[in-house]
């Protein structure tokens, strides 16, 4: 299933996770903290430059394109107790990268697949969700609002591949999609509803997870 390649990252990725989430947690570490984080994605960009060759350029591009917006998400939202305008930042930066995996997703989408059944149960979901947040946004209720379209658009796009590309390549990337809606849904809740015990943990988890999914996953094209 994994390459030799990626089963030795694999270890050395969750490794970087386990150094965020213990750096993170403990104040004496944050300055260690600052470089951990960042390095989860750095991370990523550096197996996916090295493995990719055989990738068209389309795929390549807009795949580093989601993973350098992604980047700078993490980097702002670090910042998010020195100005509220960095998690503003962050969610325009995460938002790019969702967009720019939705069009990597789309270059393999399923003419032959409904989207509507799945879309469905995505709205339910977010309506769901957004029962808890709405009393709690304020003046970013337009922005999460687009921001959460944005989102189940991402999530869709991975379903829509199904049959149309390798189903190690399907699994891993619509696994990874769902993991992003879970760990932006924790997210959101502990900041716009009430906070949530060890969401900075399970946060961390869900987006290390979601984002080692779709690498992968865009990796397995080529298999």
């Amino acid at each position: 299933m994994l390459t030799n390649t990626e089963k030795q990252f694999s270890i050395i990725f969750f490794i970087i996770v386990l150094i965020e989430l213990l750096t993170g947690s403990t104040t004496s570490l944050q300055n260690t903290h600052y470089i951990a984080k960042p390095a989860i994605v750095i991370s990523l960009i550096f197996l996916f430059v090295k493995t990719s060759e055989s990738l068209s350029k389309p795929i390549r591009n807009l795949t580093l394109l989601a993973l350098v917006f992604s980047l700078l998400g993490d980097v702002l939202l670090m910042f998010v107790d020195k100005s509220e305008q960095f998690f503003t930042l962050g969610l325009v930066a995460f938002l790019t990268a969702h967009i720019m995996y939705v069009l990597l997703f789309l270059k393999h989408r399923n003419t032959k697949v409904s989207p509507f059944g799945f879309i469905a149960l995505l709205l339910v979901y977010a309506a769901s969700l957004f029962n808890f947040l709405k009393d709690g946004l304020g003046v970013m209720l337009i922005p999460v609002v687009v921001y959460m379209l944005v989102i189940l658009s991402m999530a869709t796009s991975a379903y829509l591949r199904k049959n149309k590309v390798n189903i190690l390549s399907y699994g891993f990337v619509f696994l990874g999609a769902l993991f992003f809606m879970v760990s932006d849904s924790i997210l959101a809740l502990n900041k716009f509803y009430q906070p949530i015990p060890w969401s900075n943990i399970s946060i961390m988890v869900t987006y290390a997870v979601a984002q080692y999914l779709i690498v992968i996953g865009i990796l397995k094209l080529k298999d």
